[in-house]
Formats: structure tokens, sequence, C-alpha cells
């Protein structure tokens, strides 16, 4: 089993980082509902704590509070850029270090809290916007889980 102890303060950092990055890069692909967009962030951590037991990682990660500093990039288009690169640096880090399960556990939380994120604010009639679907899209590519 990987926990913290596992990593680095900076490791840890950017392992905790990937998933609330990945709800802010969607949220902001399209304009409106980032009030809802932020509670399905909390929602999904909530959600994933109710399974806790199945990964120690995901437990400990799910157990602190998603915190990302969204004041440090200038645009959605630089936080698009900058948080897909630091979810690409996240999950070759795991893929290093923990489990093959605790790697694809955290691919999975990552996509899942994109999508909550995606469906908080329903776009004229469904789920995620074209734009916001894009984001979820280039999100599960970075972190090697094919959309499904």
């Amino acid at each position: 089993m990987t926990g913290k102890a596992d990593f680095t303060d900076e490791e840890w950092k950017l392992i905790l980082e990937g998933p609330p990055t990945a709800g802010l890069i969607v949220a902001t692909a399209q304009r409106g509902g980032t009030f809802r967009e932020a509670l399905a962030i909390g929602k999904a951590y909530v959600d994933a704590r109710k399974v806790h037991g199945e990964s120690e990682l995901l437990d400990e990660i799910v157990s602190a509070k998603p915190e990302v500093d969204h004041t440090r990039f200038g645009s959605p288009e630089e936080l698009k850029e900058h948080g897909l690169q630091l979810l690409g640096d996240a999950v070759k880090l795991l893929e290093g270090k923990a489990t093959p399960d605790e790697a694809e556990g955290y691919r999975r939380f990552v996509v899942t809290l994109a999508e909550a994120v995606a469906a908080a604010h329903r776009e004229e009639g469904a789920d995620a916007s074209p734009a916001e679907q894009t984001a979820i899209d280039e999100i599960s590519r970075v972190v090697g889980n094919t959309p499904g």
C-alpha cells in the first residue's frame, strides 16, 4: 500500500493538486455555474470518502481539503495548459511509486470529479457543454483514462 509517507512534501502537494485542478479546468471551460461547479468538487471528495478502505492512497488524498491556487494563473487557457501538465506529472509520479491499482484509482477519481463538475450546471439540456466535454476528454487523455 502506498501512502503520503512514500512521497516528499513537494510530490504529495502535486498529487493533491491534481483532482481540484481538473475540476477548475472544466469549470473554466464554459462560462456560468461556477458556484455549483465548486460545490461539485467538494461533493466528489465526500462521495470518494464513502468508499473508504479500497485504497490507502485515495483515502489519504480525499481526506485532504481540495485546494489549488487558482490565482497563479492569468487566464483559463493558462490554467488549462499548466493544469494538464500538473495532472500528467502527478500520474507519472504515481506510476513510479504507487501500485497499478492505486494509480488507476487516482485516474478514475480525477475523471469522475471532472465529469461531476461539468454535470453540476446543465448546459443546453446536457450534462456537459461541448467546451466542458473537450476539457474532460483532454484530462482523460493526459491521465491515461479513456472517457467512458
